[in-house]
């Protein structure tokens, strides 16, 4: 139930889209973990100028002697902190589900319920059994009423989604939201033309009938063509990507009569009090057309398809948890087809990262104590404070700002709220009730969990101390309607961050990540908030228009990069992320040399100046690889660029980059200093 564009709004902020924990504890001084100085020199493709292509340069060597492994969309340092921290979790794992009264109540519930998962034997056993009792609540629907019960009801597919988040007028205090949803795959997939979306979309459609066959129900194919239809009919009127980066467009709060008179199809008193926040006094209605395109499609459309639909994807969503038929009907459609992934993940490591999802704090509060350095801490400390600063530099020096704008910048960023490592207080699963041999069961009551969870909060003051990712999550993100930017301990490791390393590495990897956060709070979606994380306008038209003429020019550039062959970088739908990027990568540059200021001057290191390993060290950090079908992917729904983008794209706009590789007009990266976009 939970609506996909809030969780875009305050996660996808986030640096990039990799989850999984690796770190080691040792503080203790020594050598950094990669190369002499903290970057790995033999990833370069020397024949390759950096002024042609810096990625390149700098990954090349790599690039050209990594496959991806058959079980992975993509490789790179992801991957590799992925793969160790999956190691890591799983000894916790292991000796949890083998001894769960050593770790008291918590502790067993963790191991319950990854025990239940790794019980291949016993899933298999039960067949499709587990589905029975949720199958027959579909099957019991009689009307549209009975129908958005369901609609409104944990683990249900649904149209329209009903879910919880801090009021953009005042984000003290949460209120209702609802938006579209309800799609099998992503809505371009199902109106792009040609032969690569023909396939796709043959290939869902026997995907859908393939689902119900294994579950017996009758007349599958049928029933497939008309879900599809629907599915189709849904995507035409849902809004793209792009447009649901328009928070302007979204904020569009309205009461019961409001929802009704723009959706009158839905029974919105009927959904909202299903979903407990019925007490909401006004609902923010997102994509507010295409909700009213989906009330009509809601009536127009049989009432035995839709609970043919409602039958399908609950199957689909929760065939992980079946036999394994189900399981890899799924893996072959969205994984292999859809992102050109050959082979299923090890059971056990998709068991950690399932753990992660239903007790994720539990487990990190144990990963913390294990393997977080208390001294990486104080570092980062110094490293974000080096960061304001730079950014309160850029900001006070900006030639295209006016006064009134510079000084509400000022007060954003001064009230922006930085969290390192864990949380100060970890949720209390004590409610969730885990059966140890009930794997569906378990996700299911984890869902309800959640969603009681966030209801015990909905009638609270917002509480700031929450996080959305776990500690052994190796990510960042900025949540713009609270002014917090948050590094969880898993993402201060090599390369992104090693205390051994020279103090250019880690300026230009984790620096320009924490830039790239503090960065989200400034661009195109970011800067629509105060600093108190009020949706308001503390710009003037001035500004604005400013502001605005720098961010299409930076657009502009993005929409000519080719993701894969025939689809480009959409820049409208990467611009925060690109915004991110350019702001993140000059202030981490401004706040080196700050440090340099304090510290004195660097060295040169085996021939290299600092400058230059801040760059060697910037493009380092997005050393990755995608499948096609997964960059594909990515290019058409990911607000992110890809990787190689992230590099070439940026350097060519930064001036102190042309000096440090000497890059010349010719060079293929060159852009004339009139042409470099320079935001923040």
């Amino acid at each position: 139930m939970r609506i996909g564009v809030f969780v875009r709004l305050t996660a996808a902020t986030a640096i990039f889209a990799v989850t999984a924990p690796a770190l080691s504890k040792d503080g203790a001084a020594g050598a950094p973990r990669y190369g002499t100085f903290g970057v790995d020199l033999s990833t370069k493709d020397a024949a390759v100028k950096p002024g042609d292509d810096f990625w390149t340069f700098v990954n090349g060597g790599w690039a050209t002697r990594t496959e991806i492994p058959a079980d992975k969309a993509s490789v790179g340092y992801g991957n590799v902190l992925t793969d160790e921290a999956e190691i890591n979790v799983r000894a916790i794992l292991d000796d949890m589900a083998k001894n769960p009264a050593k770790y008291g109540p918590t502790g067993k519930q963790v191991g319950d319920f990854y025990a239940s998962w790794m019980d291949e034997a016993g899933i298999e056993a039960k067949g499709a059994a587990p589905l029975k009792p949720y199958l027959a609540k579909i099957n019991a629907v009689q009307n549209l009423t009975d129908l958005q019960t369901l609609f409104a009801s944990v683990g249900y597919a649904s149209p329209v989604g009903v879910g919880i988040i801090p009021n953009l007028a005042d984000p003290t205090r949460y209120t209702a939201a609802v938006g579209q949803g309800g799609l099998g795959m992503p809505r371009d997939y199902y109106l792009l033309e040609g032969a690569k979306y023909d396939g796709y979309r043959k290939a869902y459609r026997a995907y859908i009938e393939k689902m119900q066959t294994l579950a017996g129900i009758e007349n599958a194919a049928a029933k497939a063509d008309a879900i599809f239809a629907l599915e189709t009919a849904m995507a035409k009127e849902h809004w793209s990507p792009e447009k649901s980066r328009d928070i302007a467009a979204l904020n569009d709060p309205q009461d019961i009569a409001g929802l009704t008179k723009k959706a009158p199809e839905f029974d919105w008193a009927l959904m909202l009090k299903t979903a407990g926040v019925d007490s909401s006094p006004k609902v923010l209605m997102t994509n507010n057309t295409a909700i009213t395109a989906l009330g009509k499609i809601m009536v127009a459309t049989p009432l035995a398809t839709w609970k043919d639909y409602l039958a399908y994807h609950f199957i689909s969503d929760n065939a992980p948890y079946l036999p394994k038929a189900f399981d890899q009907a799924r893996f072959d459609f969205y994984s292999t087809t859809l992102s050109d992934v050959k082979t299923q993940r090890d059971r056990w490591k998709r068991g950690v990262q399932l753990t992660n999802g239903a007790l994720g704090e539990a487990v990190g509060q144990l990963y913390v104590a294990k393997f977080f350095p208390p001294a990486a801490k104080a570092q980062m400390t110094e490293l974000i404070e080096n960061l304001r600063g730079a950014y309160q530099d850029r900001i006070s020096n900006s030639a295209w700002m006016d006064e009134a704008t510079r000084k509400a910048a000022l007060a954003k960023l001064a009230a922006f709220e930085p969290r390192v490592g864990h949380p100060e207080k970890y949720i209390d699963y004590g409610s969730f009730k885990v059966v140890r041999g009930d794997m569906l069961g378990n996700a299911m009551r984890s869902a309800e969990f959640e969603h009681q969870l966030e209801l015990s909060r909905f009638v609270k003051p917002v509480d700031r101390s929450l996080w959305s990712m776990t500690p052994q999550t190796v990510n960042a993100y900025y949540n713009p309607l609270a002014n917090q930017i948050t590094f969880p301990a898993a993402i201060l490791q090599p390369p992104y961050f090693d205390p051994n390393a020279d103090p250019a590495v880690n300026y230009g990897a984790i620096g320009a990540i924490i830039g790239h956060e503090m960065g989200h709070g400034f661009d195109d979606q970011g800067s629509q908030f105060g600093p108190t994380g009020k949706f308001e306008n503390w710009w003037t038209p001035a500004a604005k228009e400013a502001f605005k003429a720098r961010t299409a020019a930076l657009a502009a550039q993005y929409d000519q990069y080719e993701a894969v062959p025939g689809t480009k970088v959409n820049g409208k739908l990467t611009l925060g992320e690109n915004i991110g990027d350019l702001g993140g990568i000059e202030a981490a540059y401004g706040a080196y040399q700050r440090y340099q200021a304090k510290h004195g001057k660097a060295p040169v290191i085996g021939g290299l100046t600092g400058d230059q390993r801040f760059f060697l060290a910037y493009a380092q950090a997005w050393q990755a690889k995608l499948r096609e079908g997964a960059a594909r992917a990515r290019a058409l729904t990911d607000p992110h660029s890809p990787p190689y983008f992230r590099v070439n794209g940026i350097v060519r706009n930064v001036d102190a980059w042309y000096t440090a590789f000497d890059v010349k007009p010719g060079d293929k990266l060159y852009l004339p200093p009139e042409q470099r976009v320079h935001i923040w």
